[in-house]
């Protein structure tokens, strides 16, 4: 089924309530930070936020929407059944000395749902900036249930994932493959969402019932992305920013030449897009 070329914002949507405990005692990619931290976290639907203002050294590629968690790209339309996406893990960035007790989340993912109402079924990579500590790890999720950390995967920083969510009758495929490592992950789902949406997201996750403060990771790209079997066929009006007030914090390149994937930067600046 043909997709909607134009994106439509949606009414605030609805913050699912759910929470999942991480600790290094549960999870396999604490051999690699072993924070030893607990924290509260799932993956909310696109809360909207303000549109941004053209301003010098603000290079924004944003044309329907914008995001108080979400950067990166959204497609609207029906049928919506199949989407995949590959990305390299971000480093997350250590903060100045005066941030460098503060915490900070981010999560890299794709998935189905969620741009204009409550429903997403979704997977990816968190890459956490906790009590001084790097944390990195893969999850899988399908809302009103909270983040599943991936515990059979140990993740580092550079390592290519690739995530594939399928529809099916009952239930629907999420893999979550380290491409670098050979690691992989299938688990079967049920899930009833409307299939309206399709995304590859660079997300400020939530921490019980607020947007955490969104980690200053390295660029990422992006790219092999599919939907419905085929190339997506992005174009920089299906792109958005993320906002913290009126301070855009996270934005996304233009497509790349195959229109499959795209970067996205932390902060006002748009970074070039990838070459494919």
């Amino acid at each position: 089924m043909r997709r909607h070329a134009t994106l439509r914002v949606g009414a605030l949507s609805a913050l699912m309530l759910g929470a999942v405990t991480v600790s290094a005692s549960t999870s396999a990619s604490a051999s690699v930070a072993g924070p030893g931290f607990a924290v509260r976290e799932w993956h909310a639907p696109r809360i909207p936020g303000p549109m941004p203002t053209t301003r010098p050294g603000a290079v924004a590629v944003i044309r329907e929407w914008s995001s108080k968690n979400w950067s990166g790209y959204a497609l609207t339309g029906t049928g919506f059944t199949q989407v995949t996406g590959t990305w390299r893990v971000p480093r997350v960035q250590v903060p100045r000395k005066r941030h460098y007790r503060k915490n900070t989340f981010s999560s890299s993912w794709v998935g189905i749902d969620g741009f204009g109402d409550s429903s997403l079924i979704q997977a990816g990579t968190e890459q956490d900036w906790v009590n001084g500590k790097a944390f990195y790890q893969v999850w899988w999720e399908v809302l009103p249930a909270a983040e599943t950390p991936i515990t059979s995967m140990a993740i580092r920083p550079g390592d290519e994932v690739a995530v594939s969510i399928t529809g099916g009758t009952p239930d629907w495929a999420i893999t979550v493959a380290d491409v670098t490592t050979s690691q992989s992950f299938t688990t079967l789902q049920a899930y009833s969402g409307p299939e309206t949406s399709a995304e590859w997201i660079q997300e400020a996750p939530t921490i019980g019932r607020h947007v955490a403060t969104l980690a200053p990771d390295t660029t990422v790209t992006f790219d092999g992305g599919t939907l419905n079997g085929a190339n997506p066929g992005l174009v920089s009006t299906e792109a958005g920013a993320m906002f913290k007030g009126r301070h855009q914090i996270s934005t996304p390149s233009s497509p790349d030449s195959e229109r499959d994937g795209f970067a996205v930067a932390y902060g006002a600046i748009a970074p070039p897009a990838p070459s494919s």
